[in-house]
């Protein structure tokens, strides 16, 4: 079982860029689909963004298209997701999971997921 941990969060105004990244001690990120996933108070959890494992491929959600990147940083081991544009309804806790086992597109529903992170805050306000 991967222990995921995310770093990164912080408060940041509309409009500024944070960079989340997700890192497991002990195995390698990129033989797993890794998949960030928001949740605001009050809301359900919903998937941002994932890279596919094997090929690499990413799948965006609507939320995520134009603003938010998600890439690996193989020196360090880590998956990033880049966050631009941040707007107040951004403001969440953010956490990223891993499967290590499913091939073709990654997949933006929690089910598909078997390990998580414990999540970092993110909080977009001026």
């Amino acid at each position: 079982q991967l222990h995921l941990v995310e770093s990164g969060g912080g408060r940041v105004q509309p409009g500024g860029s944070l960079r989340l990244s997700c890192s497991a001690s002990g195995f390698t990120l990129d033989d797993y689909a890794i998949g960030w996933f928001r949740q605001a108070p009050g809301k359900e959890r919903e998937g941002v963004l994932c890279i596919s494992r094997s090929n690499r491929i990413p799948n965006y959600s609507d939320s995520a298209k134009g603003r938010f990147t998600i890439s690996h940083d193989f020196a360090k081991n880590t998956v990033v997701l880049q966050m631009n544009s941040l707007q107040p309804e951004d403001t969440a806790t953010y956490y990223c999971a891993a499967q290590g086992y499913r091939q073709g597109l990654c997949m933006l529903g929690e089910s598909y997921y078997d390990d998580w992170g414990q999540g970092t805050q993110v909080t977009v306000s001026s």
